[in-house]
Order: structure tokens, then sequence, then C-alpha cells
């Protein structure tokens, strides 16, 4: 049936991108990569004829995957068993939205990639400057890594054993982030001695086994080592 007037016309498109986001898990990935997108163009002060390139091609791949996913509902509407036809006309539908986002992927490339590379080498060097900040990120990437694995073990909660033990890996990141940072003998036995207590309290309360305590140390201070070699040395 055809709109009534103009505002029901733009209510039911509207909608129909609405359903498409809640609906299609790449269509969230594409919202969420062009709101990125726009807010850097904004942060990096893109030229005007720069910023209208970027907002024809984040329109494009958008256009794309909402054509993409009428495609794919008229089929399934149509064909009610499996044809190959349906399939090629789902495929081709998918190929365009690929097009449109290898298209954004070189766009951004020849648009972002050297200020990107100002900013990252800025950041590189207060990084490098500033141990304070190697230690906190550290901490961040020891308490990630420990939530993927056990996550990936299914033992435990986040904040309650498991494999590894996150507080043994965040005790044993900072002991070794407070050992290069301080260069101290004292320092670092003293820091390396409250890991060891973190260790053993985990170990006491029936919390983590041996080897679930031993992972978690071995995992803060391989990330924490790694990050100071990079950056600091």
């Amino acid at each position: 049936m055809k709109n009534r007037n103009l505002i029901e016309s733009f209510n039911n498109a509207i909608n129909g991108i609405i359903y498409t986001i809640k609906n299609e898990r790449n269509m969230k990935i594409h919202i969420a990569a062009a709101g990125i997108v726009l807010l850097s163009s904004l942060y990096f002060e893109l030229e005007r004829v720069e910023f209208l390139i970027v907002c024809l091609t984040v329109a494009l791949v958008i256009i794309c995957e909402l054509i993409n996913t009428a495609m794919e509902l008229l089929v399934d509407i149509i064909v009610d068993v499996y044809h190959p036809k349906a399939r090629i006309i789902k495929d081709v539908a998918a190929g365009a939205v690929i097009v449109s986002a290898f298209v954004a992927l070189l766009v951004g490339y020849f648009i972002f990639f050297d200020r990107l590379c100002l900013v990252l080498e800025k950041g590189v060097g207060i990084i490098r400057h500033s141990p304070i900040n190697i230690t906190v990120i550290a901490l961040v990437i020891t308490a990630l890594l420990t939530l993927v694995f056990k996550a990936r073990f299914k033992k435990g909660t986040p904040f309650h054993g498991g494999m590894p033990s996150g507080h043994t890996a965040l005790a044993f990141s900072a002991a070794t982030a407070i050992t290069f940072w301080s260069g101290n003998a004292r320092i670092a036995m003293l820091a390396v001695l409250l890991s060891l207590l973190v260790l053993q309290s985990r170990i006491e309360g029936k919390i983590h086994s041996l080897l679930e305590v031993v992972a978690g140390a071995l995992l803060g201070f391989l990330v924490t080592l790694l990050l100071f070699q990079l950056y600091y040395f």
C-alpha cells in the first residue's frame, strides 16, 4: 500500500533503518564504524572536500547494507525451498556490501593514514617518557587477557576463581612495573614480596589452585616485561 503522506513515508523509511540496525549484526558494526570515522573527521579537522568524501563513503556502505537486508528478506518470502538462484541473489547483494566496505577502507587509508601516524608517533613518545603510562597500560592489558582466558576455560567468575588468577596477575604486573620503574633493589624486593603474599592468599583461601596462580603470575610478569622492553628501554 502507498504511504498516505510524506511524513508517513519518512516514518516507514526510518522504521526500515531501525529494523536493520536491530536485527543485522553487520549493520551494528557499520554504524559503530561510521560514528568513529565521523568523530575522527572532526578531531583531525578534515578539509571540506575530504569530509564530503568520507560522508559519501559512509552513506554508500550503509545503503548497500540496507539493500542487502531487503534482498535477503524478499528472497526468503518468495522462495520457500532452496533454490540455486536464490542463493546467488543473496551472494550478489552481499558482494555489493563487500565492495562498498573495501572502497571505504581505501578512502580511510588515503585520508586518515598520515594523520594517524603522526598521532601514534606522539603517543609512543609520551609513553616512552612516562613509566606510569606503561604501568597503567600493562595493568589494563593484563586484566583484559585474564578475562579472555577465564572466558576460554569457563571456570569460576570474572572476579572469583578460574584460570588464571586475576589478582595474582595484576599483583605481579604491578611488581614488575615497580621493579623497572624504581631501579632500586630494595623496593623491587618489597614489591615482589607483596605480590607473593597475594599469590599465597589466593591459594590459602582456596580460591585458586597452584597452577592458576602461577599462570596469573606469569601472565602479569610477561605482559609488563614486554611493554617495558618495547617502550621504556
